[in-house]
């Protein structure tokens, strides 16, 4: 007899449209979950993913414009899933867990952790985030993170230990340009949120330090209007703001650049590193969250301070043939970590969870 299939709520949205990192994770993942093991709950506002409402055994839990933490916290008490997976940080998701114990619910809760842990150190990070972080995604029956860096730094803050499951890309979608004739000049890039730990403003410094080459700032963010400001008025002529792009457009960028530096100093695994690896490019990043998407000196360069940055920026930009070499070994990196691999640990993980919660139930 066939088995039934697992019944799981993601607690995210479908909508194509958001392109929130976490949410587009789990749109990836679920997409490649196996519709005869898995029967998958997703909420939505607007139009999903279409490769998500193509999905068999999916259920889209359409949200009204008001009131929709209200919707959501009864999808949690009484909906029929055994899994709830990809909690967040909500009033809908404090307010369920808080109660669980007292419904003696007998589900398994699932939070994913993608960020270091030390989030009272960044003054960018509201105090009223943190402690709702900590009522929700913290409180999670079980914790799974994206790199051993936030393993490390979750155990560390807070003395919970959790799993690692990486973040994935997309190695079909996210490929290098075949044929591209060479750039004039060379060409960086960089794609991030436009915020001070992130820092896209060193872009601006390397463009006067190289001006031989020419940066490209994907993003927006609060630090946009300031940046503006700063090319103005430094008539930074090598630095362009691309603002928001979408998926087609973004890796349009990729595949025209020559490096990838991402200074960014307060990270856990960003997406944007693997999926610049799998369009070809040599990835510069610094080396406080140690990366292990970038391998030091194979697919790109891991650094201890501005300098470094620097120095290994010049290097690639006078290297042509090292860009290469280091952008093929980036892209067969890259595999590691495709979301196929990646959704294959994640349905294994959720089939052992359920058995594991049927036998403590059943002894």
């Amino acid at each position: 007899m066939a088995m039934r299939p697992l019944r799981i709520l993601v607690d995210s949205f479908a909508d194509a449209a958001l392109l929130n990192a976490q949410m587009s994770n789990a749109r990836e993942i679920v997409c490649r979950l196996d519709p005869e093991q898995f029967h998958v709950s997703m909420f939505s506002l607007g139009p999903p993913d279409p490769r998500i409402s193509a999905r068999k055994n999916t259920r889209l839990i359409q949200l009204p414009q008001r009131k929709q933490t209200v919707r959501i916290f009864t999808e949690f008490l009484w909906g029929a899933h055994q899994i709830l997976f990809y909690i967040k940080s909500s009033p809908a998701s404090r307010w369920y867990l808080s109660l669980r114990s007292k419904w003696k619910d007998g589900r398994t809760t699932v939070g994913t952790v993608e960020s270091q842990s030390n989030l009272k150190d960044q003054p960018t990070i509201a105090p009223e985030a943190i402690k709702l972080y900590e009522q929700t995604v913290l409180r999670c029956d079980y914790l799974f993170s994206n790199s051993s860096m936030v393993q490390r730094s979750l155990e560390r803050e807070y003395r919970l230990s959790s799993q690692i499951i990486p973040t994935g890309v997309d190695t079909q979608f996210f490929t290098p340009a075949l044929g591209r004739p060479p750039n004039t000049r060379p060409r960086v890039l960089f794609v991030g949120s436009l915020r001070e730990f992130k820092q896209p403003q060193f872009l601006l410094s390397a463009a006067v330090r190289f001006p031989q080459a020419d940066f490209r700032i994907a993003g927006t963010g609060p630090l946009g209007p300031e940046l503006a400001a700063c090319i103005t008025r430094d008539g930074l002529r090598n630095v362009t703001l691309l603002g928001q792009l979408n998926a087609e457009q973004l890796r349009e960028e990729y595949r025209r650049a020559d490096v990838f530096l991402f200074p960014s100093e307060w990270e856990g695994s960003p997406k944007v590193v693997l999926e610049a690896a799998a369009c070809g490019l040599p990835v510069i990043v610094r080396n406080n969250y140690s990366p292990e998407t970038v391998v030091h000196g194979t697919t790109g360069y891991q650094a201890a301070s501005d300098d470094e940055l620097y120095w290994w920026l010049g290097t690639l930009l006078a290297n042509p043939d090292l860009r290469s070499r280091l952008g093929r070994a980036g892209r067969l990196h890259s595999l590691n970590f495709d979301w196929n691999v990646v959704a294959a640990q994640w349905a294994q993980t959720f089939s052992h969870l359920v058995r594991k919660n049927q036998l403590r139930q059943a002894s």
